[in-house]
């Protein structure tokens, strides 16, 4: 369940990327009724077929029957073509006056301009006066890419450019009886997208020279202009046109359970040992009361909602039959909310106490400090979490899979609600904006740790000998600095390399589901140093041991 840590760690899957994934409204036919075999030997019969495949809405099918090009026989035969019906949908099969200009919305998301010298230029002579116009979407699946040369080989192809179809939408442009290209006035396209798309390019689909069917995206002859959520298409021929949006990575429906899998272990396995965690830091809270331990239980504590909260949401929803109105369901997503703004609070509390001790290292006494950062760090997701719950964002989301073999495939989880017309603004605000800065905030404490670690090791005396002690100060400040990292939730920033790379996304995954196992991990080393400190009979400590049990200990 992927999802899981892209939803719980961040929702940057699903949301720094958007969900252009479905395919187009393209009406599909059988292929024998489209396509019938000419067996009869009667001859109305096979009069009434062959007219029959003429039709527009018969082309597709017929083309790609063929072993050969069908962008090729697709770009003849839909120019000659006569529509089935009146009114198909997102299909416009017609005459038009070439001295006007034409102006189609095709569909919600997709706008035609041609001007007249456009038409002109399609026209077969001088004395035709209309033009057939031909302006349709098909699914992008049918556009197979050539396949790039190995490395050594002589022969050279195109290079693909990255990215994916917006919408998984192809529009096809077609006029007259004769390809055009270098037009004086371009043609205008517009693609509208219902979410925020960061980059996009234009792009139409050229064909190879082998005519085996494949190709690749380019952008000769086209210009891209962005207003929000409409991308402007300006181009000087007519062809098959998309628009190629941020690359984002594709998860099929077995990659998708395998990192569900891990997961939940994950997230089970977090929640088992931040629960001994929780215990050990109030023992520890017990025997020696300080306000490092303190921040430490309250993150702890936070963590343990989360991965219990996630553990529940996927549980309710997966094995459940929810409906948007299923009130568990909205308060389990209200609970995961709440304690994903916790755990990124309390980690920005940890970067806040960490600056405290190594920088302000005089003068630190804030009076009742503990209960300062209890309130915001529990307070703050609070407050968030209960604007959100009266405004109606939680509820079942749904998070569809790029399986080719299943193109329903959708899985889910008690989260924000898929149908919350304001889902996005709110989940970037909460769950990107909020975590990038707390992680940039956190990455120069931890800079600064290293930094303070190296001018505290190169002061020592034994800094430049190459001894044993020097090599065992090493792991343990390699080790200081590792766990210090998961404590202040860094390896949350991976969440960036989700969205062009699979195995980024398993590693990101694994350490986060994991957190939990590795917060554990550091509060042994802590008790573990509070016992040797506590029984150890030398008092001469180094500087740098000195700095170690004042900045992680006090």
């Amino acid at each position: 369940m992927w999802r899981t840590l892209c939803l719980v760690s961040l929702v940057w899957v699903s949301t720094g990327h958007g969900d252009g994934r479905g395919s187009p409204n393209v009406p599909e036919v059988p292929t024998s009724t489209l396509s019938p075999t000419v067996n009869d030997s009667n001859p109305a019969t096979t009069q009434s077929t062959r007219a029959s495949q003429s039709f527009c809405e018969n082309v597709l099918i017929k083309c790609r029957q063929m072993n050969d090009s069908w962008t090729r026989c697709y770009d003849d035969k839909i120019r000659a073509c006569r529509p089935k019906g009146r009114f198909t949908p997102n299909f416009i099969c017609r005459s038009v006056n070439l001295s006007q200009e034409v102006e189609e919305g095709l569909t919600s998301e997709h706008r035609v301009h041609i001007p007249s010298s456009a038409l002109q230029r399609c026209s077969g002579g001088a004395h035709q006066r209309e033009v057939q116009l031909v302006i349709t979407v098909l699914d992008s699946s049918y556009f197979k890419l050539t396949p790039q040369p190995r490395r050594g080989t002589r022969r050279f192809g195109p290079v693909h450019m990255k990215g994916e179809i917006m919408g998984g939408t192809v529009l096809v442009v077609k006029a007259g009886h004769r390809p055009v290209s270098n037009l004086s006035q371009p043609i205008i396209l517009t693609f509208k997208h219902n979410e925020m798309m960061k980059n996009g390019t234009c792009v139409f689909w050229q064909e190879s020279e082998e005519g085996d069917g494949t190709g690749h995206w380019s952008t000769e002859g086209i210009l891209t202009s962005v207003n929000g959520t409409h991308f402007n298409c300006s181009c000087d021929h007519l062809s098959f046109f998309a628009v190629l949006v941020n690359p984002e990575i594709s998860v099929d429906k077995r990659n998708a359970e395998n990192l569900s899998y891990i997961t939940y272990v994950g997230s089970a396995l977090s929640v088992f040992f931040t629960a001994i965690s929780l215990i050990i830091y109030i023992c520890l809270q017990r025997r020696r009361p300080e306000k490092a331990i303190s921040v430490h239980m309250q993150l702890t504590g936070a963590l343990l909602c989360l991965h219990l909260s996630f553990l529940l949401c996927s549980f309710w929803a997966n094995m459940l039959e929810v409906t948007e109105e299923d009130w568990v369901c909205k308060a389990l997503g209200f609970f995961l909310h709440w304690s994903l703004l916790a755990t990124i609070s309390w980690m920005a509390l940890e970067g806040f106490h960490l600056y405290l001790l190594l920088v302000r290292v005089f003068n630190i006494y804030v009076r009742r400090y503990v209960l300062k950062l209890s309130l915001v760090g529990w307070g703050v997701p609070t407050l968030i979490a209960v604007a959100c719950w009266i405004s109606g964002v939680y509820g079942k989301y749904s998070l569809g899979l790029r399986d080719p073999n299943d193109l329903n495939s959708t899985m889910q989880m008690c989260w924000m609600s898929s149908k919350f017309p304001q889902r996005l603004l709110v989940s970037y605000i909460t769950t990107v904006a909020f975590p990038c800065v707390v992680i940039l905030y956190n990455t120069c404490m931890l800079g600064l740790v290293v930094f303070k670690l190296w001018g505290l090791r190169a002061g020592d005396s034994g800094w430049n000998k190459m001894n044993r002690e020097k090599g065992s100060r090493l792991w343990k400040d390699c080790a200081t600095v590792l766990g210090l990292s998961f404590v202040l939730g860094l390896p949350w920033g991976l969440a960036s390399t989700t969205y062009s790379s699979l195995p980024g996304l398993y590693i990101f995954t694994i350490l986060n589901s994991l957190q939990g196992v590795f917060v554990f991990l550091w509060s042994m080393a802590l008790t573990c140093k509070s016992r040797s400190d506590h029984n150890s009979s030398v008092k001469d400590f180094s500087t740098s041991q000195k700095m170690m049990t004042t900045s992680f200990n006090s």
